[in-house]
């Protein structure tokens, strides 16, 4: 895993020192080494975290004659059997790395042709020193993270956006236009991002930037078309694929470990790779005990687990350091439990497999119209989803206008037209309240629903809505918010993240499943979790989806973080933003338990504290070291 940067500008005459500076505040990514390369008015460079050929895989990489070089963040899973092919084409290689298979698969093949080759997670870039061209790709999920910025003739690009504020020619400004979408999604849902000309590749694109031009073009998406498998070759199929998956993600050439909770998930993943090392979290105040869970599973196959602990004074005091690591504010309470997790997992190993991606390319989320605990209205579900569709739609309006009642939720969202209510995931603030709480300049945004159209018309040619639900969530829910905290929190700690479930070959899978055999009056996810009672105890397979269950109800009615809050809610700052009136009401509310607006308090909070970070504090690391506890021993990290 490593770190990437680099610019174009012809007004920067210091390039070395530039490119210096921006490659340390990646540090993090790959500590280890780095390098970089130089070319007109070009620069680019990598920090490296040594994972494939550890003694000979510095980069860039370059080709036989020198006219093009490379740098990669990521892992090719298939490079090996690519090399050979390159190998009878007479390419010459000097290292063993998957890097310089997609160099010299750039030569023979052409960027769309390698990339419908490769499989893994990556971004790579590509420089040739006779053009002056440079060429990219993100790769089909978006595990790894790929940024740009265009602006007045500068052009710079990287891994992580606060690199970029190395750059001399970067302007640092807010885009307005970000701030009313996060209310609701939870983290920043637009292409654009909350730095002002700041944008992703989005992913499963590449790019080209030729003659101060930037191209950027799709070159893979997921595409649900359901097979006529019977159920029976589904479940070996799955599990087929999963073990594939998984040994290709064991490749290393380092200690490669687990996260593993109490879902079926990464349990599935852990029951196949059986590592010697597994780990997981829990809170000091939780309820329900996550990592004790996960012991028990862990001492059933016969791995070793460390579990950590994570009180509130620790949690807290690692607030400002996730949003510098994020880049963007992101509210997702999650990502607290998964930087201890990393952190706890980097003193052993330093790649750690994960089951990020199986809930949406399974139908794992009970958002997809799995509400209710009745069989009974869970089988009037299934006979309603039959009815002809219009039929169906104009049911799901009469349910939507009666009282509530038991199942209601669950009936309602089981005939709907997936569109009218479903936007992902994250739903914190409704539009409505979002445009009451900012000031006026930061209502001038997209609406939700032009956000969410954006994939629901890639998809309006689907009868089935929860596969309309699947790849909405793919492309917003996943890949700016699941996947980006999956590599901020790992990168934090500088390990690398490994997802199984999102490989190439697991999706082609998962795209031809009916979803009668994924989402139905049994489960959730039914078919993976009919397939990983291969491995897992069956009644482990069956467990329900928590997450990571964190206690910010419990910190916020502390007097102590109730006071931190509070004196943060009133600076002066924070009415460039907020009515600032009703935030402090929603946070006293919370308090004394008047309400539970614990996700909508959390929501503001992470953005202050994200704004404090990057503009009244100049995007300067917090120094903070936040400690998690190992059960075993009492000791810390």
């Amino acid at each position: 895993m490593c770190g990437i940067v680099g610019f174009v500008d012809k007004n920067i005459a210091e390039k070395q020192t530039v490119i210096t500076d921006m490659m340390d505040t990646i540090k993090h990514r790959g500590p280890n080494s780095s390098g970089e390369l130089f070319g007109n008015d070009t620069a680019i460079g990598f920090r490296r975290l040594s994972i494939i050929d550890v003694s000979k895989g510095m980069q860039p990489i370059y080709n036989e004659d020198k006219s093009k070089a490379i740098i990669f963040n990521g892992e090719i899973y298939n490079y090996q059997d690519l090399r050979i092919d390159l190998l009878k084409a007479e390419h010459k290689f000097l290292t063993e790395t998957d890097t310089e298979v997609l160099l010299h698969g750039f030569e023979e093949w052409g960027i769309e042709k390698l990339l419908k080759m490769v499989r893994g997670m990556f971004v790579f870039v590509i420089y040739d020193f006779k053009t002056g061209d440079i060429t990219g790709a993100r790769d089909f999920f978006g595990i790894k993270p790929l940024y740009y910025y265009q602006n007045e003739g500068t052009f710079i690009f990287g891994s992580e956006i606060k690199a970029f504020l190395k750059e001399p020619n970067f302007k640092k400004e807010l885009n307005k236009r970000a701030l009313k979408p996060y209310l609701t999604f939870q983290y920043s849902a637009m292409n654009e991002t909350f730095f002002k000309n700041v944008y992703r590749i989005p992913e499963g694109h590449y790019f080209t930037y030729k003659n101060n031009k930037l191209t950027i073009k799709k070159y893979w998406d997921m595409e649900f078309k359901e097979n006529h498998l019977s159920f029976e070759e589904t479940v070996k199929r799955i599990d087929d694929a999963m073990h594939d998956s998984v040994k290709k993600h064991e490749i290393s050439d380092v200690p490669v470990g687990s996260l593993l909770s109490s879902g079926v998930d990464s349990s599935y993943v852990t029951a196949i790779f059986k590592p010697q090392h597994t780990y997981s979290i829990d809170f000091d105040t939780s309820t329900y005990e996550e990592g004790k869970a996960a012991k028990q599973l862990a001492d059933q196959l016969g791995l070793d687990n460390t579990r950590g602990i994570v009180n509130k004074e620790e949690a807290m005091k690692a607030i400002p350091l996730i949003q510098y690591y994020m880049d963007e504010p992101e509210a997702n309470p999650s990502c607290v439990p998964l930087y201890f997790l990393t952190k706890l997992a980097s003193r052993d190993v330093t790649v750690i497999l994960s089951g990020e991606g199986a809930d949406e390319l399974f139908a794992g989320y009970a958002n997809y119209g799995f509400h209710s605990h009745s069989k009974i209205i869970r089988m009037v579900a299934e006979d309603l989803k039959k009815l002809p569709q219009g039929v169906k739609y104009s049911l799901a309006h009469g349910l939507k206008k009666m009282p509530n009642f038991p199942g209601r939720l669950h009936l309602y969202e089981s005939t709907a037209k997936a569109e009218e209510f479903f936007i992902g995931q994250a739903k914190v603030f409704s539009e409505v309240e979002a445009s009451n709480l900012v000031k006026p300049e930061f209502n001038h945004s997209q609406s939700v629903e032009e956000i969410v159209m954006e994939n629901y018309q890639k998809v309006s040619g689907y009868d089935d809505e929860v596969k309309k639900m699947q790849y909405l969530d793919l492309h917003q829910f996943m890949a700016k918010d699941i996947l980006l905290k999956a590599d901020r929190m790992s990168m934090a700690n500088s390990m690398e993240l490994r997802v199984p479930f999102l490989d190439k070959e697991m999706a082609q899978v998962a795209s031809g499943i009916p979803t009668k055999y994924l989402l139905n009056s049994k489960d959730s996810k039914y078919a993976l979790r009919v397939a990983a009672q291969r491995a897992l105890p069956k009644e482990w397979a069956k467990r329900e989806k928590l997450g990571f269950p964190v206690p910010i109800r419990d910190w916020i009615r502390t007097k102590e973080v109730y006071e931190d809050f509070r004196k943060l809610f009133c600076a002066d700052f924070v009415s460039e933003f907020f009515d600032q009136d009703a935030i402090l009401n929603m946070l006293d509310g919370c308090y004394r338990g008047e309400n539970d607006d614990r996700r909508k308090v959390w929501t503001i909070y992470t953005f202050l504290i994200w704004y404090q970070v990057f503009f009244i504090n100049n995007g300067e690391k917090p120094e903070v070291d936040p400690q998690v506890i190992t059960s075993q021993n009492g000791g810390e990290l």
